[in-house]
């Protein structure tokens, strides 16, 4: 299987930078970093190493996948050691073979001359799919209904997906007799391999339908209905289960992966359920304090600003952020003390008689 073969050369584990004991939540933050990091939208040229995290996270993200992962990654040492050729084909002591086929390896062993097993057209499931989505800020956050475009493989119609023309059927492979395999009986090994005439279906089609040219799958654009959180954050990844690829041999369809872009708000920033925002007070406001109202998602807030309030300090309004889910997060606003360019020449007298009422040795612990 193509995503074993992948198994075997990279450690997802260390692709997103964690150990093989973490916990789902710790696996899912690091991708999401990392996905923030690489995002091409964001930093044009890391597409390969955002789909290479994406990859990763696409298996050690999957309680199943990764359970499988971890099992091929332990018996990948015990594989090699049948020869030096590294993953996909070894030899040992002259026998060729493939690491894929190490089940039909083991079967065969001291089965020399045995009657072979029928095993047909083996099911196959569906590759998984990506569609990206383009959101505003405030799509994120209220969440929506939509549809995305998708382009995959989808059963002919014409013939059901048997790739044979109406009215035909595909016959039984006359090499390998419809088991999908041939055997190869090497004195004390009887190796079994995909047959070269039928690629391991098990049946031919002999006369092929027009529609599919014989594949049984014709591309088509279609749209799938997606259910996008609230609070959805740029760079998140949502899976819709089965609306991937259609399986082959009666296996089941893959997953689409929908990439979610959000647009930079006007106004509000955003860390995690967090909203941020840049508030601008006046001398006055920060020395003698004072309340002053700054806008949220859901109306206008007030906020008190103690005296002596220096500036780039931050408050947190609590209740005002992202709602995710049953978490609510909150409104942090940092304000930033306007200093006037530009006086008038009262401002001015007035300015330098307040100054003169100051402390003049503020930096006198710098010792310069």
């Amino acid at each position: 299987m193509a995503p074993q073969r992948e198994w075997f050369e990279k450690d997802y584990y260390k692709v997103l930078g964690v150990s093989s004991e973490a916990t789902e939540k710790e696996i899912t933050r690091a991708y999401r970093k990392l996905a923030k990091q690489y995002h091409p939208d964001a930093n044009p040229g890391t597409e390969d190493r955002f789909k290479e995290v994406s990859a990763a996270y696409d298996v050690l993200g999957d309680a199943a996948k990764r359970k499988e992962y971890d099992e091929v990654r332990r018996m990948g040492p015990a594989a090699a050691g049948f020869g030096g050729a590294g993953y996909g084909a070894h030899n040992a002591g002259g026998f060729n073979f493939n690491v894929e086929d190490l089940g039909d390896l083991f079967g065969g062993v001291f089965r020399q001359g045995g009657s072979r097993r029928r095993a047909g057209s083996p099911a196959q499931r569906g590759a998984d799919l990506e569609a990206r989505l383009h959101l505003s800020f405030d799509e994120s956050v209220e969440g929506l209904v939509t549809t995305v475009n998708v382009a995959s493989n989808v059963t002919c119609p014409t013939c059901s997906g048997s790739g044979s023309k109406p009215g035909t059927t595909p016959v039984v492979c006359p090499v390998c007799g419809g088991s999908g395999v041939t055997n190869d009986n090497q004195g004390l090994f009887s190796l079994s391999t995909p047959c070269a005439e039928c690629h391991g279906r098990g049946t031919k089609v002999v006369d092929p339908c027009l529609t599919c040219f014989g594949t049984g799958a014709i591309r088509k654009d279609r749209q799938v209905k997606v259910r996008i959180p609230a609070g959805v954050s740029d760079g998140q990844r949502i899976r819709i289960k089965g609306r991937g690829e259609p399986g082959k041999n009666g296996g089941p369809a893959g997953d689409l992966f929908v990439m979610v872009s959000v647009a930079a708000h006007p106004l509000f920033g955003r860390r995690g359920r967090d909203l941020t925002l840049v508030v601008p007070v006046t001398f006055t406001e920060a020395t003698l304090g004072a309340q002053i109202t700054v806008p949220s998602l859901n109306g206008p807030v007030t906020l008190k600003v103690p005296a002596g309030t220096k500036s780039g300090k931050t408050f947190r309004v609590r209740g005002r952020g992202m709602h995710q889910g049953s978490h609510q997060g909150d409104l942090l606003v940092t304000v930033e003390v306007d200093v006037p360019k530009h006086l008038t020449d009262a401002q001015r007298e007035a300015i330098e008689a307040l100054g003169k009422t100051m402390p003049g040795d503020l930096r006198s612990h710098l010792g310069a």
